[in-house]
């Protein structure tokens, strides 16, 4: 159909990092730890979403 599935996985990753960059933004973490955890999941979004998931979300 026009879409490759590396397309397609790349999408679904582009949305879930903008809704964790979202939920960190919105979290009452201070100023710094926010940064680094959106330059993080920036850097390596694979990653980056995975280390968040495991070691930065509070909720």
């Amino acid at each position: 159909m026009g879409l490759e599935v590396g397309g397609l996985f790349g999408l679904i990753i582009l949305i879930i990092d903008i809704w964790a960059i979202l939920k960190i933004v919105k979290s009452g973490a201070p100023t710094l730890t926010k940064a680094l955890w959106i330059i993080v999941i920036l850097a390596l979004p694979v990653l980056g979403l995975i280390l968040w998931f495991l070691l930065g979300r509070s909720n």
